[in-house]
């Protein structure tokens, strides 16, 4: 801009030029950009355009000529009478939408000829500074709009881990509170009943939680691969136990087929892996009503489990009622159901674009087919590394523990948690097992605790008041005892970022909210080597793999009372017209307890009807009790 404006004045023979742009958004004002002063370049000044020749330039959006006594037409500006400016010709800045972005000029203390060379060298020097103001103002916008989205993304972050951990503290306390009151052996069935019911309430809404947020870090770009080596064969049997009760409840043969070269030990993110099949085979039983779901792995053609890296392909078939080609694009968008998946009113439509993403991250691409009233296959595949079983973590126990087994010392345990609840859970979970607990509401309080106490384990909340578990947990660690006592931290953050802050502050180890009775009690083996008093004799789950594998590799899963295939509506007309009537009374008033009533008079010759209605009954879908029962009439 001072190139132009000193080029300009020297050109058309005139003291004084300057370029402007508006200063304020009524478009009264304008401020310099450059302004040659004949000898030297002007401070940048500001000022109104009434009263000035600029107004009239601006305003007009036309070229503003003035050949002689200037000050005598404004006689009260007092910049032109004190520069004794006696013309003007000038001309407004106007960008490519045809906006008026400022204005161009040129003084003189002498006259000015009108002429039509001056008025097209200041009509060329006026286009290329308006050019110039223009990708100035575009690149301003944009680095602003770049400001903006990291402002906003960083806002997003701060939303995303406070409501983290806003939600998950009262879940971690129903969660929680909903396992140690299961370990109660005084508990009758129908309290056991009930308590399963909150747990499995919560879990769900834990899921629905988890999905959100997992699409947020995904838009973010906050997701990382961690990869592990693992037993896939034990992966897949535990996928097929978890969903087989499910299945069963619908009358549905869920199979699992595992080919003979699929590598029983692999490196991938299996995390990651256990996610996306939850997803696919979880949809599949969903949407299914009758038939079969399976799930089929097997080694690439051209790779093979000889050689370190493999890569795995998964497929989930299912004789659901499929997708209609229209829906096939709402499928990985977020937030995007079906017309089978709206009518489920179940889930967010976040599961299929998660599964997406965690796919391809891993490096492998997904892929969907389907048939109307026939199904729908889901395939994947992921590279994998082949591992032998050195590199793979011990299995882990699935007993049951009640106590601490004897001839131990004592183990003293701080837990630091600000919120009261969730500080009672930790403290009544650790004094039934036989520990010795104390507790704090803040890291304050704790370093207190843990001078006066020395405690060999510190659960520390990150998150509280006064002090946080970051400041506490260096200053513990900075004492010379203080490498002594091994502190885990507990965490409702859902960001990997946060995980390393703490792992950096000192902590040895982190429990993410909610938090399981099994995987705090592993933790207190992992650092204190404490050995526990089971409820159960011993069950290992490597010592069932064996039986578990023989399943995996291409045998059906049972099918209870030969004919599980059946409609529902099948199995009720086999009860009595008046059971059927009270049945429907029962859900009308949207009584569960009277359905778990009704439910003990059905014979034991047919399971799909029992497990179904007490699986609607748990989540108090009395609706799909009434839909069975107006089914079977007509």
């Amino acid at each position: 801009m001072r190139s132009c404006v000193r080029y300009l004045a020297e050109v058309l023979q005139v003291r004084y030029a300057l370029v402007t742009e508006w200063a304020d958004r009524e478009k009264t004002k304008v401020r310099t950009l450059a302004f040659w002063t004949g000898f030297d370049f002007n401070e940048n000044i500001e000022f109104e355009i009434g009263n000035t020749p600029c107004g009239e330039t601006i305003l007009k959006a036309n070229i503003c000529f003035y050949s002689n006594k200037l000050t005598d037409t404004f006689p009260n500006n007092e910049l032109l009478s004190r520069l004794g400016i006696q013309s003007y010709a000038g001309m407004p800045l106007v960008n490519s939408s045809g906006n008026v972005l400022g204005h161009l000029a040129v003084m003189d203390i002498n006259p000015m000829a009108d002429d039509q060379t001056r008025e097209l060298i200041l009509k060329i020097f006026a286009a290329r500074a308006a050019a110039e103001l223009e990708r100035k103002k575009a690149e301003k916008a944009l680095q602003e709009s770049v400001y903006a989205a990291d402002a906003a993304n960083r806002a997003k972050s701060q939303f995303l881990s406070k409501m983290s951990h806003e939600l998950r503290t009262p879940l971690n306390a129903i969660l929680g509170f909903t396992q140690v009151m299961n370990r109660d052996a005084s508990l009758s069935a129908e309290q056991k009943q009930q308590l399963g019911i909150i747990n499995r309430s919560g879990e769900h809404l834990l899921a629905l939680i988890n999905d959100i947020l997992e699409m947020s870090k995904i838009e973010s770009g906050r997701v990382t691969l961690n990869e592990n080596s693992f037993d896939l064969c034990r992966l897949l049997t535990n996928l097929e136990e978890m969903f087989q009760l499910k299945a069963k409840s619908k009358g549905l043969a869920l199979i699992f087929q595992l080919a003979p070269e699929v590598p029983k030990y692999v490196k991938t993110d299996d995390n990651k892996l256990r996610q996306v099949l939850i997803n696919l085979l979880g949809n599949a039983i969903k949407f299914t009503e009758k038939g079969s779901v399976i799930l089929r792995v097997k080694v690439d053609g051209l790779s093979r489990a000889t050689t370190n890296n493999s890569r795995l392909l998964f497929e989930v078939e299912d004789t659901g009622p499929g997708i209609a080609p229209e829906e096939m694009t709402l499928l990985f968008a977020p937030f995007g159901q079906t017309e089978s998946g709206r009518k489920s009113e179940q889930g967010t439509g976040l599961g299929l674009p998660i599964s997406r993403q965690f796919v391809q991250l891993m490096g492998g691409e997904i892929a969907v087919s389907s048939t109307l009233a026939r199904g729908t296959t889901f395939k994947f595949d992921i590279p994998v590394s082949v591992v032998d079983n050195l590199k793979v973590p011990a299995a882990r126990e699935t007993r049951k523990i009640i106590g601490l087994a004897p001839n131990q010392p004592k183990y003293r345990i701080l837990v630091v948690e600000d919120v009261k609840v969730s500080r009672l859970l930790l403290v009544k979970l650790l004094t039934a097992i036989g520990f010795e607990v104390y507790s704090a509401a803040n890291g304050k309080e704790a370093i207190v605790q843990w001078k006066n106490w020395q405690p060999q384990v510190i659960f520390m909340d990150i998150q509280m008041p006064v002090m946080d578990g970051y400041e506490a947990t260096k200053r513990i660690k900075e004492h010379p005892l203080g490498k002594a006592t091994a502190i885990v931290a507990l965490t409702a953050s859902a960001f990997e970022e946060d995980r390393i802050a703490i792992l950096s502050a000192g902590c040895d180890d982190f429990v993410s909210k909610p938090f399981s009775v099994e995987l705090i009690l592993e933790k207190m083996a992992r650092y204190l080597g404490v050995r526990y008093i089971y409820e159960e004799p011993i069950a290992i789950e490597s010592e069932v793999q064996p039986k578990k594998e023989a399943l995996l590799r291409g045998m059906a899963s049972p099918d209870p009372g030969g004919n599980s295939n059946l409609p529902l509506d099948t199995y009720l007309s086999q009860m009595p017209a008046e059971w059927v009537e009270q049945l429907y009374d029962a859900a009308a008033q949207c009584s569960d307890s009277l359905i778990f009533e009704l439910i003990e008079q059905i014979p034991t010759s047919i399971p799909p009807l029992v497990n179904t209605l007490k699986e609607w009954a748990d989540e108090f879908r009395f609706d799909k009790v009434i839909d069975l029962i107006e089914q079977s009439r007509k």
